[in-house]
């Protein structure tokens, strides 16, 4: 694959120099143990070091191979790598807008059912677009939505579906996926925080219509910035493309001409005839493009993807064990039942906020060198960006409150090993007993 790096002295000296780069050392206690952190080897960076020799830097070989490895790694039909994690949410969802989809096109005023609960992007282009956001609340010991609830908040209005797997916990795609083809509902997995994992056997990211994945160093597999869209479903497959690329109705690569055979011999909208297909557009579509270097780096981290999700089901088991005596005053993560979870952190929720005040205990943890996080956005409705926008909540959203008001996570991703685990428990053990 490292068409470029043939040299045995040339690559042998990149390998060192690669090696000083990826190699980390954190000592608990003196080192900030990060919350989220990126496992980078030689290998990453000389697949980046060999793209970028290529000089073609945009989409090529490597983001043909990524996005076909991608694919093949989930079972899904197709994937289309993009610059973000968040822009592959907007880009699965305006697919949906398509006029192309007939009585299924989603349209301004339709209602998309969500949760409160969460990162913002996950939302943001609903709302964009002009679409009405249906806030379902959650469950608390798993942190994704009362599925039992999804029912009762279904109008004549509601075109699709679109939750994320909190924290790489699964929904309960049983009910989900039920309610979806009963109502002739879309279906968008935000997948971002949970590569690896699954429900009933089968990975996440391969249920819904369209799902979403982020390649940000905080994730499970990185390219620096990045992302995907995995399409399930073969009617949206050049929809996808169109909106990723411009909107342009051609599917030729970078680079490629004439694919279709059609270039110049065809008729579209108003256009005159023969008007170049290369530069006519279906959609009002974006750039949303990654770079081949970004690919490159993807494409090694994909190969160590399931020894990076076994480790993080390793640490979050070890925190599970550490902080079960400590069940009187935090509620503990469960994993959704029937799944398999592909942790992204460990949620502690406290059960009693009079007895232990969150920001204070993270406040003290960050000064004790611990990295932690609050649960994204807490309840979305209540942050200043969405005190104008036209959203529906059904019933309440008293867990979603309870959430922002009480939980926090702590870190799981693959760099983190034994002694930080119990590094941390011990000096949470310490303010509790100290507090208490």
């Amino acid at each position: 694959m490292l068409q470029n790096l043939k040299d045995k002295a040339l690559l042998t000296s990149l390998k060192e120099i690669a090696k000083k780069r990826t190699t980390q050392i954190i000592v608990p206690g003196v080192n900030y143990i990060p919350v989220t952190g990126k496992v980078l080897d030689e290998d990453d960076i000389l697949f980046g070091v060999d793209a970028v020799l290529d000089g073609w830097l945009t989409a090529g070989r490597f983001s043909v191979k990524f996005e076909r490895e991608l694919a093949n790694y989930f079972g899904s039909r197709y994937s289309f790598l993009v610059n973000s994690g968040s822009s592959a949410n907007l880009l699965a969802f305006y697919a949906l807008t398509s006029p192309k989809l007939g009585d299924k096109q989603i349209k301004a005023g339709d209602e998309i059912i969500t949760v409160a609960a969460g990162f913002p992007t996950t939302i943001n282009p609903m709302i964009q677009y002009g679409c009405t956001p249906v806030f379902v609340d959650i469950e608390i010991n798993t942190c994704n939505i009362s599925a039992e609830k999804i029912e009762a908040a279904i109008t004549s209005k509601t075109k699709a579906i679109m939750l994320a797997h909190a924290l790489g916990n699964p929904f309960n795609l049983n009910i989900v996926t039920e309610l979806a083809k009963k109502y002739n509902l879309w279906l968008i997995e935000d997948d971002c925080d949970s590569l690896g994992a699954t429900y009933d056997g089968k990975k996440t990211g391969t249920f819904g219509d369209l799902s979403t994945l982020s390649f940000y160093p905080a994730h499970h597999i990185t390219m620096g910035e990045g992302g995907a869209v995995l399409v399930n479903n073969n009617k949206l497959k050049k929809i996808t493309e169109s909106f990723r690329d411009w909107g342009r109705d051609c599917w030729c690569a970078p680079g490629v001409d004439n694919t279709c055979g059609l270039r110049y011999c065809q008729q579209l909208g108003d256009l005159p005839d023969g008007y170049d297909h290369k530069y006519t557009y279906s959609h009002i579509g974006f750039n949303l493009k990654a770079t081949d270097i970004q690919a490159a780096i993807g494409l090694s981290q994909l190969k160590k993807a399931d020894y990076f999700i076994e480790r993080r089901r390793q640490n979050h088991n070890k925190l599970y064990s550490l902080f079960k005596p400590l069940e009187e005053y935090f509620i503990l993560p469960e994993a959704t039942p029937n799944s398999n979870p592909s942790w992204f952190g460990f949620l502690l929720t406290i059960k009693d906020s009079k007895l232990l005040n969150r920001n204070k205990l993270v406040e003290y943890l960050e000064a004790e060198k611990i990295g932690t996080r609050l649960f994204f956005g807490g309840n979305l409705t209540k942050q200043p960006a969405y005190k104008d926008v036209n959203y529906r909540i059904s019933e309440s959203l008293s867990n979603t409150d309870k959430i922002m008001n009480d939980s926090f996570w702590l870190g799981v991703w693959p760099g983190l090993n034994d002694d930080h685990l119990q590094y941390i428990f011990d000096k949470t053990y310490v303010y509790i007993k100290n507090s208490i």
